[in-house]
């Protein structure tokens, strides 16, 4: 068995305070930093980076330049050889916009803007029209 502690027993009749610690906003809170200057209490100040400012100090680049560089200017349309040979072919099989999208599996816009030179030429889609209208166009692509 423990042995208890012989000796005479005290007690400690000192009040223990217990206090809540006070809450971040409350620390930057104007008010509570003054009343604690006035009271004595030790105030730290930090001076933040760039606090309080939207400021970008790195230099700006235009951002015309940057697309410019990461991108090529302009991609390579439908040639005015291929967009006529598909209007001409389709109009000789007698078929709309519509059906010949139909037909490839495609939009109409998609037909639409090969046959006004403002699509970029695809192989695949240029073979299901090659196949449709049974003319040759991928050896005029670009020319």
């Amino acid at each position: 068995m423990p042995s208890r502690n012989s000796g005479v027993m005290v007690q400690d009749w000192e009040p223990v305070v217990l206090q809540k610690k006070p809450k971040s906003s409350a620390l930057r809170d104007p008010k509570a930093v003054n009343q604690a200057i006035r009271s004595g209490a030790p105030v730290q100040t930090i001076k933040k980076f760039d606090a309080g400012s939207n400021k970008k100090t790195a230099p700006v680049f235009s951002v015309k330049k940057l697309e410019e560089a990461a991108e090529p200017a302009a991609l390579d349309r439908v040639s005015t050889e291929v967009r006529l040979a598909i209007q001409k072919a389709r109009l000789e099989k007698k078929m709309s916009q519509a059906e010949l999208a139909k037909r490839i599996n495609e939009r109409p816009q998609v037909v639409q803007e090969y046959e006004n030179g403002k699509a970029v030429p695809n192989q695949a889609v240029l073979a299901k029209m090659e196949r449709v209208l049974e003319v040759k166009l991928r050896g005029k692509v670009g020319k």
